[in-house]
């Protein structure tokens, strides 16, 4: 005689299996693996440090032109 099988496990096993090919089906299509992922957010992370490091700080303020002393205003032009 054959051995005897809980159905309700065999079931079970069995849907695991489906599942589990069906998502290496799925990786294989689509997904990489973390190591994959997790490199190219490092080597993001290191890039952005790398352009950030060569920022300028601040744009210096700009000067108007009444500002600056060598240009005349026009309230200066008036006197006749």
């Amino acid at each position: 005689m054959g051995d005897v099988v809980n159905l309700r496990q065999a079931r079970k096993r069995r849907a695991r299996e489906a599942a589990r090919a069906a998502g290496d089906a799925a990786a294989a299509r689509h997904g990489r693996s973390a190591a994959e992922r997790h490199a190219d957010e490092d080597a993001k992370a290191k890039a952005d440090a790398h352009l950030d490091g060569h920022r300028r700080s601040a744009e210096p303020p700009r000067r108007k032109a009444s500002d600056d002393p060598a240009t005349p205003s026009t309230d200066e032009g008036a006197e006749r």
